[in-house]
């Protein structure tokens, strides 16, 4: 073989062997999925994340043809069920509803994490976004931001929050709001989102950070209060409550955000087809209907778009995380 010709052969050897990585993983994708699919929920039942991951299942597994099994596991702030999914085979039958904390900001907050979010999980879509509202227990004399700094201020080493979960969105917001606010509490974290509302509703803890959902049977009750959202703008769900940079925390953010990921390796054509289902999904007026029901904007869009609100996370927490040196481990 002449030297002009080696190159070529070589070339065409290469061109061949990635034709049939191509075909190998488009005929898995073909088959996919062959067996129920494990969608795990780093959060409690009646979380705002089941509600999702429930309704989503529903409708999927008409689509899909297999069912969708819901794999609760609400421990050590997502990271548990985050984790778990990051160690899954990448055949496209695990996923998990990850949220603001074990995806954007555990690397910082743990030492021994088990799993990099960037390494080892692949983004899927985006599926809901909500305010945080901070609420109080109604036989506090608090009704708006500047009440509940007053009464903090007055009351040094009282002040008790709840949470659902350490380093959770919830967690995060109040520690923002302590630091803009110059003012101290202590942290009662949760396991999940409905005990910390129940805390609150109580009069266990006096405060806290919460998605509407698991607040909204005890705001219904009179037993909380809810005094703001976390919203740049005042929220249409809820067009009567002012945030708290209205409050006087000028520049005061903090979205909540969640999102479908599979383990890093999946198939490109899986991540595809399970991006277009829940498109599908989360464009149903149905779905929109009772997202917004449960105080949730359904989201949608491309893998790389999510991938895009992850990074902007990092980069919009990471500062506060290393200024307040907060450790989980």
């Amino acid at each position: 073989m002449t030297g002009v010709a080696r190159p070529a052969a070589r070339r065409l050897r290469t061109g061949l062997g990635l034709l049939l990585v191509v075909a190998t993983a488009f005929a898995h994708a073909q088959d996919w999925p062959s067996r129920p699919l494990r969608f795990i929920v780093p959060a409690g039942p009646g979380s705002s994340l089941d509600v999702i991951a429930r309704l989503s299942a529903d409708r999927l597994r008409e689509t899909l043809g297999q069912p969708l099994v819901i794999d609760n596991r609400p421990a050590a702030g997502g990271t548990v069920g985050t984790a778990a999914c990051a160690s899954a085979a990448p055949d496209g039958h695990t996923m998990v509803l990850g949220f603001n904390g074990p995806v954007a900001l555990a690397p910082f907050l743990y030492s021994k994490l088990p799993y990099d979010p960037a390494r080892d999980l692949a983004p899927v879509v985006a599926t809901t976004t909500a305010p945080n509202l901070l609420a109080v227990h109604a036989d506090l004399p608090v009704r708006s931001v500047a009440d509940l700094v007053a009464w903090a201020r007055a009351q040094p080493g009282r002040f008790t929050y709840a949470s659902v979960g350490n380093a959770s969105a919830s967690h995060l917001s109040m520690e923002l709001f302590l630091s803009m606010a110059g003012i101290g509490a202590v942290h009662s974290p949760y396991n999940g989102a409905p005990p910390a509302a129940a805390s609150l509703a109580q009069g266990e803890t006096h405060a806290g950070f919460a998605a509407p959902t698991a607040l909204l049977p005890h705001l219904k009750s009179g037993r909380v209060r809810a005094i703001a959202v976390t919203t740049r703008a005042r929220h249409p769900g809820f067009p009567d409550l002012p945030t708290v940079a209205e409050g006087g925390l000028a520049g005061f953010e903090a979205v909540l955000w969640n999102g479908v990921l599979v383990p890093a390796g999946t198939p490109t054509a899986v991540i595809g087809r399970l991006n277009s289902e829940f498109n599908r999904v989360l464009a149903l007026p149905d779905t929109r209907a009772r997202l917004s029901a449960a105080g949730l904007d359904a989201a949608g869009g491309s893998p790389a778009a999510f991938a895009a609100l992850i990074r902007a996370e990092v980069q919009r927490w990471s500062p506060l995380l290393r200024q307040l040196s907060l450790r989980l481990d």
